[in-house]
C-alpha cells in the first residue's frame, strides 16, 4: 500500500526540513530519538542500511558514536564503509549517551518523554526540550 495524501506528507516533509509552521521556537526534528523511539532495535535501519546490519541494537542509530572496537566488530570503518555525519546536532547527545541499558517497549515505541506535561508546556514561554 502506498502512503500518498499531497497535503499531509508535503507538511511532513516541511516539518522535518525545519521549515515547517511551529508555534514552538527553535523546533527540531530530532532523527535520533525518532529512530530511539520508532525503531527501537533498528529493524528498519538494518532493512534499508546493510552496511550497518552488524551493529547490535539501537546503537545503529548513531555509529560515529561507538568505540572503533565495536565498528571493527561490526565490520564497519566511518569514512569508508560507512559515511561520517554531515551534521551532529547538539540534542542528539543526551539521547546516544542514554540509550545504552535500556531496553525499548515491544515494538521499539518507549512512548514520548513528555507524556506527564500538562497542556501549559506547549503554550508556554518556557522550554526545556
Amino acid at each position: 500500500k502506498v502512503d500518498y495524501d499531497v497535503c499531509s506528507n508535503y507538511g511532513n516533509w516541511l516539518y522535518s526540513a525545519g521549515v515547517g509552521n511551529d508555534p514552538r521556537d527553535n523546533r527540531k526534528f530530532n532523527v535520533i530519538k525518532q529512530g530511539l523511539d520508532y525503531d527501537g532495535n533498528g529493524d528498519y535501519v538494518r532493512l534499508w542500511v546493510p552496511e550497518l546490519r552488524d551493529i547490535k541494537g539501537a546503537d545503529i542509530h548513531s555509529p560515529w558514536a561507538l568505540s572503533r572496537a565495536a565498528l571493527s566488530q561490526a565490520g564497519v570503518t566511518l569514512g569508508e564503509t560507512y559515511p561520517w555525519p554531515v551534521v551532529k546536532a547538539p540534542e542528539w547527545s543526551r539521547h546516544i549517551n542514554q540509550r545504552r541499558g535500556r531496553s525499548p517497549r515491544p515494538g521499539g515505541r518507549r512512548g514520548p518523554a513528555h507524556k506527564d506535561r500538562g497542556i501549559d508546556f506547549y503554550f508556554s514561554r518556557k522550554k526545556d526540550e
